[in-house]
């Protein structure tokens, strides 16, 4: 009877001991499941730490990783063609690019000599001009430039290319000038200093450089009308009609350009849920969130939505779709 009762308790021992280990094996499981989502790293490479892009790149990744349950952390970026390739090398799931630079990858065009497409698009954020500076009031078109002694970036640059693009809109060439290859600064310093004419600068308005040379010199900005406009876009889509109030620069009248946008990309393996999240914890939360930095105050879904050059990444599809847009 003894030795029964003691095979029993043994028994019972087992039993609790096995619901035991089952109980933590379970509680182990779910709360790996839940450190796994967390742990995921979106590494968001951004740009200098003097520019728009990493000081926005930066709060857009602080208040997802605080409010979207994603790890998302903003890293100084080298530009738009450097974004690119850190995607491609794995350095990175999220980047700021221009769109153009972001076609000129993903097609294997201009600063690419292949195509990369690793990348998809998460969402267009908002717009850098292409400024045409000049002192001369009379340069008013960029058939103006003929001739004359123009900026348009350094060699190679994105810069080098939007004014390659905007000169050839007109019927001219780089030959059609003389071409200096300067920075924004550099570009301002040689037009107060009367050494060129025009600068070519893309960034977004009000463009530090610019503002500085306004304050001691008349700036005129050179617009474009609608119809060259128009055969630009018609040739390179991620162009889009833009508006420099006069205000901006204190200009006589407010001036239509072109712009492209200041773009995030995703790597195509990063997870659709990640995507979703950090596109609807930006575009849900901005009206909100302007004190903490004013591009908040530029974004909108339509303009978010409007990028047809790369696909959208497909959590950021489901986004989109969500708010009336097929992409």
């Amino acid at each position: 009877m003894k030795k029964r009762i003691f095979a029993v308790l043994i028994l019972c021992v087992a039993l609790c001991m096995v619901l035991a280990g089952c109980s933590k094996k379970t509680g182990t499981s779910n709360k790996e499941s839940g450190a796994k989502a967390s742990a995921v790293k979106l590494r968001f490479v951004t740009g200098g730490e003097a520019g728009t892009y990493y000081a926005f790149g930066s709060v857009l990744a602080q208040h997802a990783t605080n409010n979207a349950g994603i790890n998302v952390v903003g890293v100084v970026g080298n530009g738009s063609k450097s974004n690119v390739q850190e995607l491609e090398d794995k350095n990175a799931e999220l980047a700021f690019c221009q769109s153009d630079v972001m076609d000129y990858a993903y097609h294997g065009t201009n600063l690419f000599d292949a195509p990369i497409t690793v990348f998809s698009t998460v969402a267009a954020l908002y717009t850098e001009q292409v400024q045409v500076i000049t002192l001369n009031p009379e340069i008013k078109t960029v058939a103006d430039l003929k001739g004359r002694k123009v900026s348009i970036g350094a060699a190679g640059s994105g810069v080098y290319f939007n004014a390659l693009d905007l000169l050839g809109a007109y019927g001219l060439t780089e030959a059609d000038i003389v071409p200096t290859y300067q920075s924004f600064g550099d570009s301002a310093d040689a037009l107060r200093d009367g050494k060129i004419d025009a600068a070519f600068i893309v960034a977004g308005a009000p463009t530090t450089a610019v503002v500085d040379l306004s304050t001691t010199k008349k700036v005129y900005l050179v617009g474009l009308d609608d119809e060259h406009i128009a055969a630009l876009i018609a040739k390179s889509p991620y162009y889009a009609k833009n508006i420099i109030k006069k205000d901006v620069y204190n200009t006589d009248n407010d001036v239509t350009t072109v712009a492209v946008g200041a773009v995030v990309l995703a790597r195509n393996d990063v997870p659709e849920d990640a995507v979703y999240a950090f596109c609807k914890d930006i575009f849900e939360n901005a009206p909100n969130l302007v004190s903490t930095h004013a591009k908040y105050a530029e974004l909108s879904l339509d303009y978010a939505a409007s990028i047809t050059s790369v696909p959208y990444h497909p959590g950021a599809k489901k986004y989109f779709a969500e708010k009336g847009f097929n992409l």
